[in-house]
């Protein structure tokens, strides 16, 4: 890990956006790292856009704002669109590409592609695309293992959700084996 990940998470409102956010930021802290998360809502909670960034550091954390993220994480076109020009050289960019079709990027970032939706449906939940992004994310960077993630995941879920634990879990993997397969 660089001394700091910087992430910027970015889609729809109702996309799982802040939760993938509220998950890395609580995983640093599990493993003793420093970490912010710093939402942004649109005009509309669900359907309206929404980002957030999170810093995972070694260091004290200065400011949780930041103009270069480490990596991207893109749920839908317009936050492609507003952010990736807004990541390192050598960063990633990890974009949803169910519903980001046949798009280009120049970048000196590497590009991932993952149809996390149609990943999610073959799941029989289209409501966990998310998680299928951030087991990508997962395997790319190798900043967690997967029983932090699950650990933070069981808390944030609760007992009122506990049941939905499985369905999250198995698309954290098919988003870890997705990249293994077409990025490994």
């Amino acid at each position: 890990m660089p001394k700091q990940e910087r992430i910027t998470i970015a889609g729809f409102g109702g996309q799982g956006v802040m939760l993938i956010g509220q998950i890395l930021a609580y995983a640093g802290n599990e493993i003793g790292k420093n970490t912010l998360w710093f939402p942004s809502y649109g005009p509309e909670t669900r359907g309206g856009t929404a980002n957030c960034a999170v810093t995972i550091s070694d260091e004290a954390i200065n400011s949780p704002v930041f103009s270069k993220a480490n990596t991207l994480i893109a749920m839908n076109l317009p936050s492609l669109d507003k952010f990736y020009l807004k990541v390192l050289d050598n960063g990633n960019i990890i974009f949803n590409s169910s519903l980001i079709k046949d798009k280009e990027l120049e970048s000196k970032a590497n590009i991932y592609k993952i149809p996390a939706n149609d990943i999610a449906l073959k799941l029989n939940n289209p409501k966990v695309a998310n998680m299928v992004i951030l087991g990508a994310y997962l395997e790319i960077t190798k900043l967690f293992k997967d029983d932090v993630i699950l650990k933070v995941l069981s808390n944030l879920l609760g007992e009122a959700k506990k049941d939905l634990l499985n369905v999250n879990k198995e698309a954290l993997i098919a988003g870890r084996n997705y990249i293994k397969e077409y990025y490994s």
